[in-house]
């Protein structure tokens, strides 16, 4: 997903501000596409010089006011050519991945505090995540936005508990591990 498809949905959701979007990206665009303050204002900028969104007009302009944007046909075009475009998987990367083969060479020393952590941190996703599907998806609640939105929060639950699983073993396994420490093999 890019930046400027993610801001043209959330425009067609609600026409918003900038530091609205910056909100709703934080609240619940962010759980699957993480954006600045800076990134969406700078996009919010090019989106609007492509004519694919356009600030509304203000009831009281006034100086320092907060702008509301919309999409534009042209948006809803672009955005509409993007969805049903074909694209291949990105390949995943994961420093915490990466840094446990890199044990393998140099030793575990911190290694099973920073698993736990892990751990911890996406337990608490999963648990936010069940709570947003508890709250926002009560069953009868499936018109087809509601169930592609559904979708979308399941694959987060999906994924949460993926790596509380795996991070559970991670943990198991890198405690019944020897104290290689530095300079291992």
């Amino acid at each position: 997903m890019s930046l400027p498809h993610a801001i043209l949905t959330a425009l067609l959701e609600r026409p918003s501000s900038g530091l609205e979007l910056t909100r709703r990206f934080d609240r619940s665009i962010g759980y699957f596409w993480s954006a600045t303050h800076q990134q969406i204002y700078r996009e919010l900028g090019k989106l609007e010089a492509d004519g694919h969104i356009r600030a509304l007009a203000s009831a009281q302009p006034s100086r320092g006011q907060k702008k509301s944007y919309e999409v534009l046909p042209a948006g809803r075009a672009e955005l509409a050519r993007w969805t049903a475009a074909a694209q291949d998987p990105r390949p995943h990367r994961d420093a915490l991945l990466l840094r446990l083969r890199a044990a393998a060479v140099v030793g575990t020393a911190g290694l099973e505090a920073d698993l736990r952590r892990h751990l911890e941190l996406h337990r608490r996703q999963l648990a936010e995540y069940e709570e947003i599907e508890r709250r926002d998806f009560p069953p009868g609640k499936d018109s087809p936005e509601d169930r592609l939105r559904h979708l979308v929060l399941r694959a987060g639950i999906d994924l949460e508990t993926f790596w509380t699983g795996w991070l559970t073993q991670a943990v198991v396994e890198v405690a019944a591990l020897p104290d290689e420490g530095e300079g291992a093999h």
